[in-house]
């Protein structure tokens, strides 16, 4: 396909795309130097002193007493043992060493350490020299390295003792500390680590610190304007500097120049404006971005930076829905955690940016970043990829702290605006989540948690004027941010999904403006029933449909889906089904978020069917697709697609020649649907006729494999799609035994099935016991990735399971065991296996 057949969106995923292979950070603000990803060594452990990570060992292998490890980065502590079901994750100091060749360009430059995000404690040491801290695990930070380096290349002993590398130690800690922001009573790991980019960079002594690009216009896009305010580090304490600046427009062509003489003081305001006709503007569909190029002459030395900006107006109307440029957006959005399978925190860019096409390409165009400042890259790929944001600190849960907690909660606010302030993507900037969840400090004082709210209120305003404030669940503050999302979980932990527009519609009436973040439920990927329904016949309504204290818990208090239903793929997508349909309904309605786009791991649910996870993703921890992400691509994408439910679902079960439902997710006008060849006529999508919006059909299936598919037309394109299911019309009994089989092989890779059988050998196919699995021999278990099919300890899901090995060559016996259940074994031999 040539870039101009592409739809707009198509071709700013390209640009990013282009971008990585060419192994290119996907921010614009440039220096000289470079990314620190190879040669570091890691001890999970804390170390006597910084002595242990430099000295000089004469006798046998240096790194051998604690023993190192050889790791890249970005690097999580908490990588795997996260969702060990075993284990606590590990919170405590761990310990990064490298050697550094510094090379810095400029005469009497500065050499600079900056960390795009390290968990969450940090101390950084040149050989024994410590240079430098921050607290806070989310914000960005930059350590002056210059004078200790310059020290330690002088001594020539020790430069010929390092083979003329400078060692750089770095500790984190993720220790558990209550007067620190995020709480551990949070749903989410507060991981620790060198988990975000470390960049070696080089400036002169005069250079630009920060850019902030300020940019206005009206909702018709007549004209707009830009404002350029920057701020210096001057370590030459020179008198005059030549400031230089290039505007280039979406297409790169430079459209003003300018250059003065400047006295470089600290802060630069107001140092550029120009006023532009009719500038491309920056929309979700269509995500227009300039460039500003800036360059600091002074002496022999310049100092160039390049940064983004585009041109949007929004509006929040009061009891009304929100404007982008004059027009109304509804925002279907949906959250995102910085967490990903095997790596924890620590997503490379190639991973970030699978995972935001995947968002992309479902058909978002909002996204809360929850709860915290999340990587650059992330909001670089908002602004590509047009995504709009509602970023936030993380003040979450536990309640209020003293002053050394307010004064980091000021500070990552600080920082949160002042390095994503150029963002066109982002419009609010969140104060908070659940501040009304009490349990770090004896004392809970709403009144004390008020004034700090209005005071981070006030103080974002000030830092920036231009974008709203927001945060979720604290009714006691509601009053006080521009933005409020109270708690509407209907169908979840309260009451059932048809109570949600009434609520909604009670909140849109009774709030200035009302957003609602977060609702949907969890689903265990690969589980499906027959009657999803089932437990929502058992819940009172007219309730309320918030979440209150306990509702998270497996057990105890009134009949919940949450706690009583079955987990089911089938029930969720209903639920996400019925939302997103009176939404449509709802044109006072700002949008909302689902909650969350990715299965994350938490420390606070050791009993969930995939244990310390929270499954409230549409996509798993790896980015499988579950079968609610098509729920949602069929309302909210244009490209034609089609998806019939249950590509997960093996086997069906039911009575012979009984009627089941099939649905066909897809947002084509028409489709027809296919049994063995046989066609079962053709359906017209109409988004209010629940559910599949009217793509259903009524279905008598053989008994043992069907083939179904579907065809379906949008204009002249037609899509199509199809899938094998089987169809079991015995019964089964109580579970009585196990069976385990290998069921596939890729390369040395082996997938293993557990099977749970009744004392007749029929299938149980609602079964939901727990399994464990182990292996002894030669072979290696792919487990603790937070996936039903990668851990170690799963609920069955259709009374199957399955789990991946490692075989490489050699001979394994893969165990699986459930409680009160004989076990059972599986052999796996590669021998001569090529």
């Amino acid at each position: 396909m040539t870039i101009s057949k592409l739809a707009t969106n198509d071709f700013y995923k390209l640009v990013v795309i282009l971008l990585l292979l060419s192994g290119q950070p996907v921010y614009s603000f440039n220096e000289t130097g470079t990314r620190l990803t190879h040669d570091w060594k890691f001890l999970r452990s804390d170390l006597g002193g910084i002595w242990e990570a430099v000295r000089p060992v004469k006798f046998g292998d240096p790194e051998s007493v604690p023993l190192w490890e050889n790791v890249e980065l970005p690097h999580c502590f908490n990588a795997t043992d996260a969702v060990d079901p075993d284990v606590n994750y590990y919170q405590g100091p761990g310990w990064y060493t490298n050697r550094l060749n510094i090379n810095n360009p400029y005469t009497d430059g500065r050499t600079l350490l900056h960390f795009e995000g390290a968990g969450q404690k940090t101390d950084v040491y040149i050989y024994t020299t410590k240079v430098g801290s921050h607290v806070g695990g989310y914000d960005e930070w930059t350590v002056d390295i210059t004078e200790a380096v310059n020290s330690f290349m002088k001594d020539e002993r020790l430069m010929k003792q390092f083979k003329n590398k400078v060692p750089l130690s770095i500790r984190c800690d993720n220790s558990r500390d209550l007067e620190m922001i995020p709480s551990d009573l949070s749903d989410f790991n507060v991981y620790g680590g060198l988990y975000r980019y470390v960049n070696l960079n080089y400036v002169p002594s005069l250079a630009i610190k920060q850019v902030h690009v300020r940019t206005s216009t009206d909702a018709d896009g007549k004209k707009g304007i830009i404002g350029i305010d920057l701020s210096l580090d001057n370590h030459s304490m020179q008198a005059n500097a030549i400031l230089q600046i290039e505007l280039l427009d979406p297409a790169g062509k430079v459209f003003y120049t300018a250059e003065k003489q400047i006295q470089p003081n600290e802060e630069q305001k107001n140092i550029f404006s120009y006023e532009i006709r009719k500038p491309a503007l920056w929309s979700t569909v269509s995500p227009a971005l300039y460039q500003c190029r800036i360059s600091l002459h002074s002496g022999k030395d310049t100092h160039r930076v390049t940064d983004r900006f585009g041109f949007r107006h929004f509006e929040f109307i009061e009891h009304g829905p929100f404007k982008l440029n004059g027009k109304r957006l509804l925002l279907n959005g949906t959250h995102r955690h910085e967490d990903h399978a095997n790596v924890g925190a620590a997503l490379t860019e190639q991973m970030m940016l699978e995972e935001m096409i995947l968002m992309k390409d479902m058909g978002v165009n909002f996204i809360r970043l929850g709860h915290y400042q999340q990587s650059r890259t992330i909001l670089e790929l908002c602004d590509s990829l047009g995504i709009l944001v509602w970023e936030e600190i993380p003040w979450c849960r536990g309640g209020l702290g003293g002053e050394k907690y307010k004064a980091m909660a000021r500070e990552m606010l600080t920082n949160m605006i002042a390095q994503h302030y150029n963002h066109p993507s982002v419009i609010i900037w969140g104060l908070g989540n659940e501040n009304d969840w009490p349990g770090d400090f004896a004392e809970f004082d709403k009144l004390k948690i008020r004034k700090f709210m209005k005071e981070l209120h006030e103080f974002s305003h000030q830092l920036d004027p231009t974008r709203k404030t927001a945060i979720r669940r604290c009714d006691f503050c509601k009053d006080i941010v521009d933005v409020y999302s109270p708690s509407i979980w209907a169908g979840w932990y309260r009451g059932i999904y048809n109570e949600y527009k009434p609520m909604s519609e009670y909140h849109i009436k009774n709030l200035n403006h009302f957003f609602h973040a977060e609702w949907g439920g969890d689903s265990h990927a690969g589980r499906h029933s027959e009657t999803p329904e089932a437990t929502t016949e058992k819940i009172k309504t007219g309730q309320g449909v918030d979440e209150r204290a306990g509702d998270a818990s497996l057990y105890g208090g009134s009949t919940r889906v949450s706690k009583d239903g079955d987990w089911s793929e089938s029930y969720i997508c209903n639920l996400f089904e019925w939302h997103l349909k009176e939404q449509g309904k709802m044109p006072d309605l700002t949008g909302s978020a689902f909650w969350v786009f990715k299965d994350f791991s938490t420390p606070v649910r050791p009993e969930n069917p995939v244990p310390y996870m929270n499954q409230k993703g549409v996509v798993e921890r790896d980015n499988t697709p579950k079968e609610s992400y098509y729920v949602f691509q069929s309302y909210w994408t244009e490209k034609p697609m089609a998806h019939i439910y249950g590509h997960n679902w093996p086997v069906r079960w039911g009575d012979k020649d009984e009627l089941k439902e099939v649905k066909v997710y897809s947002n084509c006008h028409e489709a027809e649907l296919y049994l063995n060849g046989v066609s079962l006529g053709k359906r017209k999508r109409n988004s209010q006729d629940f559910p599949a919006a009217g793509l259903r059909w009524n279905v008598a299936f053989n008994d043992g494999k069907n083939q179904l598919k579907v065809i379906a037309r949008k204009g002249k394109t037609i899509v199509t799609d199809e899938i094998m299911q089987t169809y079991q019309t015995e019964k089964w009994g109580k579970p009585a035994k196990l069976t385990l089989s290998q069921i596939s092989r890729k390369g040395e890779t082996v997938t293993v099935e557990a099977r749970l059988y009744d004392e007749n050998s029929v299938l149980c196919l609602d079964a939901t016991n727990f399994v464990s699995f182990s292996v002894a021999g030669d072979g290696r278990l792919i487990v603790n990735t937070g996936t039903t099919s990668g851990s170690r300890k799963v609920q069955l899901y259709n009374g199957r399971a399955i789990i991946r090995l490692n075989a490489s060559k050699g001979k394994s016996i893969v165990a699986v065991k459930s409680e009160g259940l004989p076990v059972a074994f599986c052999e796996v031999n590669t021998m001569g296996y090529h």
